[in-house]
């Protein structure tokens, strides 16, 4: 069974910077394509960016392009998402996600990852 453990939020200041990680076991993700979701009070969850793990293409959503990135450790199987110049718009529940059928054409789409981490919390102050 896959499992997905993500750590790394906090609270920081406008401008500031995090690192989330999303630890992932339970099989080998050679044909996974991870991703991060967030889901802001009041609004619907929404992609962040993505990775293919084997082969590690990214995409990243316009939002937050230029300032976060997406990346992998495949040794420590861990996916991580680096923050930088957050925004208190950045404010939200961040979630890692995988699944072995996403393609470039699907990823941004909730309903194509099957596998879902808790979540873990990240708030900017202004």
């Amino acid at each position: 069974q896959v499992q997905l453990v993500e750590s790394g939020g906090g609270l920081v200041q406008a401008g500031g910077s995090l690192r989330l990680s999303c630890a992932a076991s339970g099989r080998t993700f050679s044909d996974y394509v991870l991703g991060w979701f967030r889901q802001a009070p009041g609004k619907e969850r929404e992609f962040v960016a993505a990775i293919r793990w084997n082969g590690g293409w990214t995409n990243t959503a316009e939002s937050v392009k230029g300032r976060f990135t997406i990346s992998r450790d495949n040794a420590k199987n861990t996916m991580y998402l680096q923050m930088n110049s957050l925004e208190p718009e950045d404010t939200a529940v961040y979630y890692c996600a995988a699944d072995s059928r996403i393609t470039i054409a699907t990823m941004k789409g909730l309903v194509e990852y099957d596998y879902w981490g808790q979540g873990t919390q990240v708030t900017v102050s202004s």
